[in-house]
């Protein structure tokens, strides 16, 4: 019997995890196999590999061949799992990270079959989430921020309100796995905050600034229960301290690295650069206006976001008998529940049961006069604007760099924000979906007209083969070299584990190829007889049309936003490869380059002529032995 209702699920309950879960998988495989084999990339190579490297070989969760930066150990536990079964190779590790973005997209179905009850809008969610050029790029790439956006997501399945059964739902349609719904009860009631406290606390073990996110969502359990009854405050305060309840393991892991290294918070470095040097108001104001662009705008967002905003001027679009791929049946007035109420008693006694905000908002002026298609819970939009907002925030004081990868859980409500707005109140919503789509395939290839990461979309494929083909131009004409070269192609060659070569490199590190780093290393020509160098950054091509300068995404106010950028956000203008060779006196030998990203070989004679010169000594002052 029960084998029996496993493999035949009702038709009006949302698929199980088990079911789609193998399916993302198998997408996201195909999709990225490609990508599966290349080697190491950008910050994964900097600190998660060596900090994964190191607790696979000694068991340390504290790096020893990289700088601690106190992010907490769950990556690098997982990882080393992974290489224990398998091998360590790239192409084990990157498997595993697709594993931990499936399961993240598995969680974006459920979060949006809990929100909205229906199929189609779920399958449009995570469709778009998988394609959006940001999330794509993470999906194989091992940083911690992958890991904590899956947990984080899976948090939020089980703490934001759903949307109770309506005019257009079936009972049960979009429960939790093993509940059922009862007339009159709240779906507050259906909250797991002790299995969302469970699945935030994996995520700040993941990456620490995850707690922001539970943090925020106890803060407002607390808020509404000022204004609850007795029994929803009761509820409301034990959620809040279940969801405050993740900053314990957060702090003993803190308390763990602080007792190994005497730094709280990672090495001084690191705390400056990503925390301490932030706080100018000018620089979190910057900060915060480019964060709203990022989760607006940035790699095409702004198509979904923008036809979002214009369906906001329609009015809702009425249930249809029959809804069929947009939801189940319904007959447009009203199905009565299990006690023979109608869906607007039942709202009116959760109302009463709970003054949270959970019950499912009214369908407000349809077209025609029928029952509006439903929204999202006010108690769960408020939720997600908050934590929208809070992450904005938090990001705009914290982090050195505006990197878009930091907000990798807040595309995924983004989105759904999105295409639930377009199903109720657009009339060809899939295909306002299926042109958002296009948008994402299209921002994956084609870079956009502002400078970016290049880990925003699959421009970091082209960078890492660039260094690829460089690093065999060195290893086939200078084998032995000592290499001039900036971070990270300086980790590339002094580090085989990262995929890049098997006989290490000596290296004369630069931070990057400005003059005032090339004349730096102009002073001491003894010390590198090649140089490779590359673009440290991306500069977009020059149009006719002035759009001015974005730096990880921004828009530009001209020399004054350029000005900023370079003061507070590390912007800097990489000399082109002929110059660096000209500076230094060298020879230009090999260059190559690939939709604005650049590569290039420098040869030196020094030490071939100091060679020449004792010889010329030994020949003329006395015999050399």
């Amino acid at each position: 019997m029960r084998s029996k209702k496993l493999f035949a699920p009702r038709l009006d309950a949302p698929l199980p995890a088990w079911m789609v879960f193998p399916a993302v998988f198998v997408a996201l495989f195909v999709s990225h196999f490609t990508l599966l084999g290349l080697p190491y990339y950008w910050d994964e190579a900097g600190y998660y590999i060596p900090a994964a490297w190191d607790f696979f070989r000694t068991g340390s969760l504290i790096p020893i061949t990289t700088l601690t930066n106190a992010h907490p150990p769950l990556p690098s536990i997982y990882l080393a799992l992974w290489w224990k079964v398998f091998s360590f190779c790239p192409l084990v590790t990157r498997v595993a990270v697709l594993a931990a973005a499936s399961f993240g997209l598995t969680a974006v179905w459920r979060l949006a079959m809990r929100l909205t009850g229906f199929p189609a809008v779920a399958f449009w969610t995570v469709a778009l989430t998988a394609l959006y050029p940001i999330w794509f790029a993470q999906s194989t790439l091992a940083h911690a921020d992958i890991f904590a956006a899956a947990c984080t997501l899976w948090g939020l399945v089980y703490v934001l309100p759903g949307a109770l059964p309506g005019p257009d739902r079936r009972p049960g349609q979009n429960q939790e796995p093993g509940q059922s719904w009862k007339p009159g009860q709240s779906q507050a009631a259906l909250r797991k905050p002790w299995a969302a406290a469970l699945w935030f606390a994996l995520a700040v073990l993941s990456k620490e600034t995850a707690i922001a996110i539970p943090l925020t969502l106890a803060a407002v359990s607390l808020i509404e229960s000022l204004r609850a009854p007795r029994l929803a405050r009761l509820r409301l305060v034990r959620e809040a301290a279940w969801l405050a309840s993740c900053a314990l393991p957060l702090a003993a892991w803190y308390a763990y690295h602080y007792s190994k290294t005497g730094f709280l918070f990672g090495n001084p470095e690191f705390l400056r650069y990503n925390a301490q040097a932030n706080l100018e108001p000018l620089r979190i104001l910057a900060a915060f206006g480019y964060r709203v662009l990022h989760l607006t705008a940035q790699m095409n967002l702004f198509v979904p976001v923008g036809m979002a905003i214009a369906a906001l001027l329609f009015n809702p679009r009425p249930v249809l008998a029959g809804a069929g791929a947009d939801g189940p049946a319904a007959d447009g007035s009203g199905d009565s529940d299990a006690d023979g109420r109608t869906a607007n008693d039942s709202d009116a006694s959760d109302r009463n049961a709970d003054s949270s905000g959970a019950d499912r908002p009214e369908g407000g002026k349809p077209e025609g006069g029928k029952p509006g298609r439903p929204a999202i819970a006010p108690a769960a939009l408020r939720r997600i604007l908050l934590l929208l907002l809070a992450n904005a925030v938090l990001f705009s004081v914290l982090g050195g760099a505006l990197l878009t990868r930091y907000l990798l859980p807040m595309y995924p409500l983004v989105l759904l924000l999105a295409v639930s707005t377009l199903y109720r109140r657009a009339r060809f919503w899939q295909a306002l979906a299926a042109l958002s789509a296009a948008a994402f395939f299209v921002g994956l290839f084609v870079n956009p007209p502002y400078r970016f990461a290049p880990e925003d979309n699959l421009a970091y494929a082209r960078v890492i083969r660039l260094h690829q083909a460089g690093i065999r131009q060195l290893e086939r004409l200078y084998p032995g070299a000592t290499v001039l070269s900036a971070w990270p192609v300086t980790d590339e060659l002094t580090r085989p584990e990262l995929g890049y070569l098997k006989q290490p490199y000596e290296v004369y590190r630069l931070e990057d190829f400005t003059p005032a780093q090339i004349a730096r290393a102009a002073e001491e020509p003894e010390k590198y007889s090649a140089a490779l160098v590359f673009s440290t950054k991306y500069d977009p091509p020059s149009l006719s049309l002035n759009l001015g300068h974005w730096s990880f995404g921004p828009p530009s106010f001209g020399p004054w936003n350029e000005a900023v950028d370079e003061r507070y956000f590390g912007l800097h203008h990489d000399l082109p490869p002929e110059e660096i060779a000209l500076e230094l006196h060298g020879d230009l030998v090999w260059k190559r380059q690939d939709h604005g990203q650049w590569i290039a070989l420098i040869r030196f004679n020094r030490q071939f002529e100091a060679r020449l010169e004792d010889f010329h000594f030994c020949a003329t002052q006395k015999p050399c032995g």
